[in-house]
């Protein structure tokens, strides 16, 4: 279900209202910016979990691409809180963007309007619903990340998912739910839109920012998590034989969250099931948003106070 509102350019406006023209510059040529943010459902209504990391992300990422854009991460916090509270979400995706409107047609578009939406939608586990529970099978994908210097991995540019697609239809077409993309060294990068994490003998492994990865929040949040549980954590480029000899691989993401990895290649991963480490995530990263552990990081702002 979607909301019945959305925020554009400092108003709210009516779902049907919110159309854009065919000339505007982000269809054509993908200059936007996005992010994706989840609300949870708390015994104290919903909270919506990293707010203020991911709108500086947002306003980061616009002045990657050379998309000025006018509000302060304050005033997108205000609307993101103000539109979950008006479409009266309980818990509730969130997708602020900011694009290029429309205008003259050419690669430089810096001239073009920048619009500026939020916009709220029920959107359950992004992989299905046993996902969580039972993990998926991924495919490491023929479509490596885009090398250092041809793209900005850094932020979450519209343009940019063009490769994320083709590594999830190439997935999807093989039978398989998600795919993994190798970096150009031919190292693992990360999923199509969700960064991994691999478990070999105890050690939890990462990729660092060289692999052509967005440093993710929740992938952020997840170190902290592991941090707390006394995991060692190594930042190193991972072989793709780590993927078929790894114990656990998980993976985390604002729309996937920490979901697990149960077969590579149609070979599973460890015993074809979550593993403990994967599980102890799991359980503190999901305690805290719902509400039933403490928020010792200062992770969820709510909806309904303050």
């Amino acid at each position: 279900m979607t909301g019945k509102f959305i925020w554009r350019n400092g108003e709210f406006i009516n779902w049907e209202d919110a159309t854009v023209h065919v000339t505007a510059h982000a269809l054509h040529y993908g200059s936007s910016v996005f992010e994706g943010i989840r609300a949870y459902a708390t015994p104290d209504g919903p909270a919506v979990f990293r707010l203020q990391p991911h709108t500086q992300r947002l306003i980061t990422g616009a002045r990657l691409a050379r998309i000025k854009q006018p509000y302060t991460s304050e005033e997108l916090d205000e609307a993101i809180i103000e539109l979950v509270k008006k479409n009266g979400h309980q818990s509730a995706y969130i997708r602020p963007l900011v694009f290029r409107g429309a205008g003259a047609l050419g690669l430089e578009g810096r001239q073009a309007p920048t619009e500026v939406v939020i916009l709220t939608l029920d959107w359950g586990r992004y992989l299905g619903n046993e996902a969580i529970e039972q993990g998926v099978d991924v495919q490491v994908s023929s479509w490596r990340r885009l090398a250092p210097s041809t793209g900005a991995s850094l932020a979450k540019i519209g343009g940019q998912y063009v490769n994320s697609q083709f590594i999830t239809m190439e997935a999807k077409d093989n039978g398989f739910s998600e795919g993994i993309a190798l970096d150009v060294n031919g190292y693992v990068s990360e999923g199509a839109g969700e960064n991994i994490f691999v478990v070999y003998n105890g050690v939890v492994y990462t990729p660092g920012a060289w692999a052509s990865i967005l440093l993710g929040i929740t992938r952020d949040s997840v170190l902290t998590i592991l941090k707390d549980l006394g995991y060692e954590i190594r930042f190193e480029a991972i072989a793709r034989d780590m993927l078929y000899l790894a114990d656990e691989i998980f993976f985390t993401g604002t729309a996937a969250e920490i979901t697990p990895i149960r077969s590579v290649d149609r070979l599973p991963v460890g015993t074809g099931k979550p593993g403990p480490i994967t599980k102890a995530v799991q359980e503190e990263f999901f305690g805290i948003t719902s509400g039933q552990k403490p928020d010792r990081h200062g992770w969820l702002t709510y909806v309904n106070k303050g």
